[in-house]
């Protein structure tokens, strides 16, 4: 049986302003044309379907849109709700949909929706995990208190009852401890988020969401496919892509990835004015592209954003590398930092990260939550 893996689509996304509603129409349209040509059986959708958990109507209409072509092709579809889905929007509708062969994950009440396909080599049973959060698990199971999301992802793990002698396949939406991150996912700080793929070894294949880079953790088969459209330029070097896995017996799952090519991609450009806005070098670019600049000009170009879209009317970062911004980069430790309070420390490490002083209503609330947290 084969599957086409994609996740954290986040329709509805805007980047530094910029709505991506058309770029994520271009490339779900791609995806149907792979599902086509690839003739997979289902679809696996791991999680950060909308990028709110009150998406737009029209980020609404983009799904829908794509769920009935997926219908209408004949495809399963299996998907689940990410950090940024809401649960309970996700999940509505889920009974009629199961009509369709859409599965859709439901708000976590204790259990996961397990379904069961057979094909010539037997039984696989697709489990529909959401995006799994330690209160959640604690307000639902009672007498089980796990403080981690480790903890947490590993006692729901631990009740769903796994055949080992079948083929089993995970859809999830959590960071895995060794994922590499990207700068337009969410953060937790210290890593409180992290789950250890040890717990995941049980299933034949883990199709995750929740990072944005395509990579694998610890084995081939466990698994993020990564975003299909670039949403940061940290991202501007990546190749996107979609997963295909095809589960023959058990145990031998293949792997393939597919190539996506974006209607407009995300890349950077740095040198100096004149440069960049030279005939020969702006021509040679494709000038619909999402791009940063990076300007090297010792003094600043007026109205320098405004200037070069005219160029490249997608421009959606300025920033400037030269004398000066390298100066202002460099945070020198003061030799009488002791002797200062905390609420001076933390108005002269806002002021060199904003280049102006705090305000007094922003002094105020600083010094209060200085004495909560000190008691």
């Amino acid at each position: 049986m084969k599957f086409l893996h994609i996740s954290d689509l986040h329709i509805g996304k805007r980047v530094n302003g910029f709505s991506m509603i058309e770029d994520q129409k271009y490339i779900l349209k791609q995806i149907l044309e792979i599902a086509e040509k690839k003739q997979v059986d289902g679809v696996l959708i791991a999680g950060d379907i909308y990028d709110k958990p009150v998406p737009s109507a029209e980020a609404v209409q983009v799904l829908d849109q794509f769920l009935t072509e997926l219908a209408e092709q004949k495809r399963m579809v299996f998907l689940i709700s990410g950090n940024h889905d809401s649960a309970e929007r996700i999940a509505f509708g889920a009974q009629l949909m199961k009509g369709k062969n859409i599965y859709l994950s439901p708000v976590y009440d204790g259990k996961i929706t397990k379904v069961l396909l057979t094909d010539s080599y037997g039984e696989i049973f697709i489990y529909l995990m959401p995006f799994i959060k330690p209160a959640v698990v604690r307000h639902v199971l009672e007498g089980e208190l796990p403080e981690t999301y480790h903890d947490a992802v590993k006692l729901v793990i631990e009740q769903m009852e796994i055949d080992h002698k079948k083929r089993n396949i995970l859809v999830a939406h959590q960071f895995v401890t060794g994922a590499g991150r990207c700068d337009s996912e969410e953060v937790a700080v210290g890593g409180l988020d992290n789950v250890d793929a040890e717990i995941l070894e049980e299933f034949d294949y883990v199709a995750l969401g929740h990072i944005h880079s395509p990579q694998s953790i610890k084995r081939e088969t466990i698994r993020y496919c990564g975003t299909p459209l670039k949403y940061s330029f940290s991202e501007a070097k990546q190749e996107k892509s979609v997963t295909i896995i095809e589960c023959k017996e058990k145990g031998q799952v293949e792997i393939e990835t597919v190539l996506l090519y974006p209607l407009r991609d995300m890349r950077k450009i740095k040198g100096t004015y004149l440069e960049i806005t030279d005939r020969s070098f702006y021509q040679n670019k494709n000038a619909e592209d999402y791009v940063q600049i990076t300007l090297t000009d010792e003094e600043d170009v007026l109205d320098g954003l405004q200037k070069l879209r005219v160029f490249y009317p997608n421009l959606m970062q300025l920033v400037y590398d030269n004398s000066r911004t390298k100066q202002s980069q460099i945070i020198e430790v003061a030799q009488d930092m002791e002797i200062k309070s905390e609420l001076e420390l933390f108005e002269e490490f806002y002021k060199l990260q904003n280049n102006q002083a705090m305000s007094e209503k922003q002094v105020d609330y600083v010094r209060k939550l200085i004495e909560e947290i000190k008691g």
